[in-house]
């Protein structure tokens, strides 16, 4: 029997497998199928203790590593001498009709009488508005990594890691998305693959290690219907298993059949942005998915490293949003990311609600977004063929 490599996982550690290398059985009855396959996972001893990366597992898992403390002062947020004077437009009348004229003619049969005749007699505001405060964070995350050992240098114990808030990492522009994996030096070192014990070999998964399998022409008689050997077989009963070759065995795909690993550690480096958005109740009637569709006109931007609560905004569910809003975010991400930048903004949703006549009856529309958009569920003419 080939002898494993030597392992420090312990005595049964680096086992070869008992039906590694057996041939195709010329029996009646299929050999037993061994009942293990090794482990499947890691053992908890395949890794060293490295200070600083005490609760690293492979394939991650760990949770994000909180931030330390800053050693310089960090910068505080600049608040505005004078809260700024809040301006709310408002569409004409003639803007208004031009949206009702658009949204007619987007519209398959629906008749612009109502465009050209129709008297607008009543326009209200519902202006509603959206705050959004972003936060811009940079996460880090550890775990243990493994690749096939073909030589590589290792550099475990020749001097400390350094810590995982210390490894240098390119931040990209502000409130980019990025992920980015760095390895950590220092942490390398060669083990014997645990999939395979060191034997550079795993169990067919087709045959279950065995090397053969039942023939498909007899069905593991031997025999063809006539009583005659089944060709296909010799009589055996089994062919050779096409996949492992009658080996009962693959090259291991952890190790690529290396026996070895060399396994480190790898800093997962992730820049995010998380952001919260309020929208201002709005009165209109309007349903407030269709609100969700459109955008709005910026009204107030602010960004800094730590932005300051809005004040002064003329709906005060707005400022209490903002207040909320950061002191929510700092609870939430200050203890497991760093925080490079805020953002908050204002958008003035525009909402018209348009009444007019029309053949002596009354109707409603509504004009909304930024982009102008109609609703009119009441629109008299939506057949040019009926009647008018």
């Amino acid at each position: 029997m080939e002898r494993p490599i030597a392992s420090g996982y312990g005595a049964n550690y680096g086992t070869v497998y008992p039906a590694y290398g057996s041939p195709a059985v010329p029996a009646m009855a299929a050999p037993p199928v061994p009942n293990t396959y090794g482990p499947t996972a890691p053992p908890a001893n395949m890794y060293d203790t490295v200070p600083g990366y005490e609760g690293t597992v492979a394939g991650g898992g760990g949770g994000y590593l909180p931030p330390p403390m800053p050693s310089v002062p960090m910068p505080v947020p600049e608040q505005a001498p004078n809260p700024p004077e809040w301006h709310i437009p408002s569409i004409s009348e003639e803007r208004a009709r031009e949206a009702l004229a658009k949204y007619v003619s987007s519209r398959c049969c629906y008749s612009s009488a109502p465009v050209k005749d129709g008297v607008i007699t009543n326009m209200e505001s519902f202006n509603t508005y959206r705050y959004r405060l972003e936060t811009f964070m940079e996460s880090r995350s550890t775990e243990w990594s493994q690749e096939p050992y073909t030589g590589q240098s290792v550099d475990a114990g020749v001097q400390p890691a350094p810590g995982p808030w210390q490894i240098a990492a390119q931040p990209p522009a502000f409130f980019q998305e990025h992920q980015q994996s760095i390895r950590v030096p220092y942490t390398s070192s060669v083990k014997n693959c645990h999939l395979c014990l060191g034997t550079g070999k795993s169990p067919c998964t087709t045959c279950a290690g065995v090397g053969n399998k039942v023939c498909w022409v007899c069905n593991g008689s031997g025999h063809r219907p006539n009583e005659e050997c089944c060709s296909h077989c010799n009589g055996r009963g089994r062919e050779n298993c096409s996949t492992c070759s009658g080996n009962g065995s693959r090259q291991c795909d952890t190790c690529r059949g290396k026996r070895q690993l060399n396994v480190f550690i790898n800093l997962n480096v992730k820049w995010s942005t998380e952001k919260d958005d309020h929208l201002a109740q709005d009165l209109s009637g309007l349903q407030v998915e269709k609100l969700e569709k459109v955008s709005g006109k910026e009204l107030f931007k602010d960004a800094q490293y730590m932005v300051y609560p809005v004040m002064g905004f003329p709906d005060v569910s707005v400022t209490q949003a903002s207040e909320r809003f950061i002191r929510d975010h700092q609870v939430k991400y200050a203890q497991t990311s760093r925080i490079l930048q805020q953002r908050q903004t204002i958008e003035l949703i525009p909402i018209t609600k348009v009444s007019y006549r029309w053949k002596g009856k009354s109707y409603v529309y509504f004009v909304y977004g930024n982009e102008f958009e109609v609703n009119a569920d009441d629109y008299p003419a939506t057949c040019c063929c009926s009647v008018m």
